[in-house]
């Protein structure tokens, strides 16, 4: 089949739909689909359009003609621009299938979406070898844009409340989206001898340094499906994250390394534990273990494959 996927994200950008959408058109033209990848519809005919964003992709979406529609749906479309977006609300009606990114997703669809809705666990290849943790130092990594749905400098503020004889040493891979938080990360590090921000990483730069830390922290507001779950999991690294609705879909309910959105003393006291009560580290990599093979790329191919075989 031809395939055109649509991502608001331009080439070049290391966002996390441009992520989804390149790894997409790999795997679909694996499965021997030619497929366009583009940040704008250009009018060309396609037996299927895959539009990433119900809201920011809704032109796209609005003028294909001619073939099967399915839209993607983000962090942002579910848990900020549904309810109120009848752009996005159109998307997802013209829809002939919808794809979400965990199942907690369906909680927020209404009914007549559902039947159409398909869950694809976004996946990461597992690395061929995994880089050794420092020794000295309790790496703790935070990977994600210096942005405020990401909520980027709990990590830094939460480990400057740790004891002396804490060993947590905050490595922050993102870029700062606006010089407002350039300027904070840099002060951060001047009085902050726990934290580093790295800027902007390659992803395969980002990977490794995931794989070497002992603890990653997701400190978001909101999340559609975070990429960087997966990445975590697929390396062996243990997760502390915020209790929402996005990550729970990924990890469950009963997920132990769970914090509250915002709070920097729930986010200390799971950093000092993880780092210091063997035990507890041991079940928060038991739990990352079980989870992992649902992220495999095997997994996400062939859910894609069962979706174009329907649409057919």
């Amino acid at each position: 089949m031809r395939i055109f996927i649509v991502t608001p994200a331009p080439a070049g950008s290391r966002s996390g739909n441009r992520v989804t959408a390149l790894r997409w058109a790999r795997m679909l033209r694996a499965l021997d689909h030619q497929v366009t990848l583009s940040d704008q519809y250009d009018g060309s005919s396609a037996d299927v359009m895959i539009a990433l964003h119900a809201r920011r992709s809704s032109k796209a979406a609005a003028s294909f003609r001619g073939g099967r529609l399915v839209v993607a749906l983000t962090g942002t479309d579910v848990y900020g621009d549904l309810p109120r977006s009848k752009a996005a609300q159109r998307s997802l009606d013209c829809a002939d299938a919808i794809i979400a990114l965990q199942p907690n997703v369906f909680g927020r669809l209404e009914t007549r979406w559902h039947g159409k809705t398909h869950v694809v666990l976004q996946s990461v290849p597992r690395p061929a070898s995994l880089p050794s943790p420092r020794k000295r130092s309790f790496d703790v990594c935070v990977v994600g844009h210096l942005r405020d749905v990401k909520d980027p400098m709990r990590t830094a503020m939460a480990a400057r409340t740790l004891p002396a004889d804490s060993r947590v040493a905050v490595l922050h891979v993102g870029a700062a989206l606006t010089q407002a938080y350039e300027r904070r990360a840099m002060a951060e590090m001047r009085c902050n001898q726990r934290y580093r921000w790295l800027g902007e990483k390659p992803r395969w730069q980002a990977r490794r340094i995931i794989a070497r830390s002992r603890l990653l922290v997701l400190s978001s507001q909101m999340e559609g499906g975070a990429h960087v779950i997966a990445e975590a999991l697929v390396a062996g690294t243990p997760i502390v994250c915020t209790r929402i609705e996005g990550t729970a879909g990924q990890l469950g309910d009963h997920y132990p390394g769970y914090f509250e959105v915002g709070d920097t003393a729930g986010l200390s006291a799971l950093m000092r534990r993880a780092e210091s009560d063997e035990a507890f580290y041991r079940q928060l990599v038991r739990f990352g273990r079980r989870l992992a093979p649902q992220f495999s790329p095997l997994r996400e191919r062939k859910a894609l494959q069962r979706l174009m075989v329907r649409l057919r």
